[in-house]
């Protein structure tokens, strides 16, 4: 199977997604978040990195569920198209509500 190049437009929300991961990660460590997200560390590091920018959304809930992410905030976070990934980090990380105290 050939895949299709990726779109710039791709590529950006794939490096503001894993800007978003690392900053919900925290202090926790990659190896923590993957265990706990059932997915392997390696796959963590290729999302957090920008490497995979098209992961696959059960992928993608299993991480946020284990950072205590809503989906709908990261996804209103990466699809952003007037941001750019240097002003990601400036952006507040929103919690899931059954985690917020």
């Amino acid at each position: 199977m050939v895949r299709l190049p990726l779109t710039p437009a791709e590529v950006e929300r794939g490096q503001r997604l894993g800007a978003l991961l690392r900053r919900a990660r925290g202090r926790r460590s990659m190896l923590d978040v993957a265990l706990a997200s059932h997915i392997s560390p390696e796959t963590l590091r290729k999302i957090e990195s920008g490497r995979v920018a098209t992961p696959a959304f059960p992928t993608i809930a299993a991480i946020a569920d284990t950072l205590g992410l809503s989906l709908d905030a990261v996804w209103a976070e990466i699809s952003g198209a007037e941001r750019t990934v240097e002003d990601q980090s400036a952006l507040p990380v929103t919690r899931h509500p059954s985690l917020v105290s």
